[in-house]
């Protein structure tokens, strides 16, 4: 059976992805939590990614798949950010990560896989998200490079999705109405839900599909590549 770290994987998407994989392998969850996950066959660490370090932690020597879940969605007017918001962003998205790689890749298997999370709004460019998209830009970029240096050895992959309904997306989905607000702004009519994200990153990371790295994906219901308004 294959190791896998999940770090941020007791809620959202991440717990989505944890339930998949630990039907056929045996899953490591780092988080702040585990309320949500005593329905499922893995093995939880206490662990806040922006405080602890991983090396402390009961993790196996050899590890076939990493998957960083925690994130932010942070959507204000440029003026209405100051520096330090863009540096909290940084930090949760991309030093978080960063560090977290650091103390793993050494213990990557041969043949193993990374699974990375940004957003559309890097590639489409969305108004209010300045700083996320920042953020998240820094890891497309962090991970092709990663991907290229690591080849064949380790596969890196990005999946980038539009707005999911997760409790990070809360805010943004309290009510019926904006609800309905923005499933009409995609093409496919709808946000999205955490198995269609979870659906690819499970994909990226079955040693079948194993000729793909390097990519950012979209799973974002047409948003950044169709415009059906016309």
């Amino acid at each position: 059976m294959r190791n896998i770290l999940l770090i941020g994987g007791s809620h959202g998407i991440g717990r989505e992805i944890a339930n998949q994989l630990s039907k056929q392998n045996n899953v490591y969850v780092a988080s702040r939590t585990s309320k949500d996950l005593s329905d499922l066959n893995v093995n939880h660490i206490s662990f806040d990614v922006l405080s602890d370090t991983i090396e402390d932690q009961d993790i196996p020597d050899e590890i076939h798949d990493f998957v960083f879940c925690p994130g932010s969605i942070n959507l204000k007017p440029f003026k209405m950010l100051d520096i330090q918001d863009f540096k909290e962003d940084m930090e949760i998205n991309f030093f978080a990560m960063v560090k977290m790689v650091k103390a793993i890749v050494g213990r990557m298997a041969e043949g193993s896989s990374m699974v990375f999370f940004s957003t559309v709004a890097v590639d489409s460019g969305m108004a209010y998200h300045t700083s996320i998209s920042a953020a998240k830009g820094a890891i497309e970029g962090f991970a092709k490079a990663l991907a290229a240096e690591y080849a064949p050895k380790i596969r890196v992959n990005v999946i980038a999705p539009s707005l999911v309904d997760t409790p990070l997306a809360s805010r943004l989905l309290s009510n019926d109405k904006k609800k309905e607000q923005i499933s009409e702004r995609h093409p496919l009519k709808r946000v999205g839900s955490v198995k269609d994200i979870a659906n690819m990153a499970t994909f990226l990371l079955h040693p079948e599909n194993s000729w793909i790295t390097g990519q950012v994906i979209g799973v974002d219901g047409g948003m950044s590549t169709l415009n059906t308004n016309s």
